[in-house]
């Protein structure tokens, strides 16, 4: 399986730089630019060479993807419904509703995910229907930070074989953490339902 790559020129950049390098390869993945599973690989290289700097460098990589997707929140709020439907793609219409229902599930639930999983396009919908910051901050770091952390942690444990595992596997977790959660959120949901109810 081919390891991910970052594009030469930038390799060169962030090669020797550690939390700083992946701060910019996770801040470059999450906005202008797309580098399926190599902020994933930078962290587990990084945390397999110095397994005590692990959080720091999940940290680092958790808070580059939270700067990167606030740019894009804010390119996509100045833009307005317009742009939004151009960038989105063939998942705009879906992701303008869940958008609009579930404002903090919208970009909880693609941040947590690896690839193939789509992301950006709910970053976008965010941004151009006005969910307040402070909710899209909050999702973002919360999301990331589980991802990032559990990978980290993974990482030190098993090696390299995770990477691997997330790269050969990424839709079997996609299936898996979407149930998983879909399945927390009608369980809150029927439990909120009866509470109300019963008063």
């Amino acid at each position: 399986m081919n390891q991910p790559k970052l594009p030469h020129w930038l390799a060169k950049f962030v090669a020797g730089m550690g939390g700083g390098g992946l701060f910019v390869a996770a801040f470059l993945d999450s906005s202008v630019l797309s580098f399926p599973f190599v902020t994933d690989a930078l962290l587990i290289e990084l945390s397999l060479q110095k397994p005590s700097h692990m959080p720091y460098y999940a940290a680092m990589a958790a808070v580059g993807s939270l700067a990167g997707c606030i740019w894009l929140y804010l390119l996509a709020k100045k833009g307005g419904e317009e742009f939004f439907l151009r960038r989105g793609g063939a998942h705009a219409a879906k992701a303008k509703q869940w958008a609009q229902s579930n404002a903090f599930l919208t970009v909880f639930v693609p941040a947590i995910l690896p690839p193939p999983f789509p992301f950006k396009v709910f970053v976008l919908a965010e941004g151009v229907f006005q969910v307040p910051l402070r909710t899209f901050v909050l999702a973002l770091l919360l999301s990331r930070g589980l991802r990032y952390f559990a990978e980290g942690i993974l990482a030190v444990r098993y090696g390299e074989g995770v990477l691997s595992f997330l790269m050969g596997h990424g839709g079997l977790a996609v299936v898996l953490v979407t149930a998983a959660i879909v399945v927390f959120y009608a369980a809150s949901r029927w439990l909120s339902g009866h509470a109300h109810a019963a008063k």
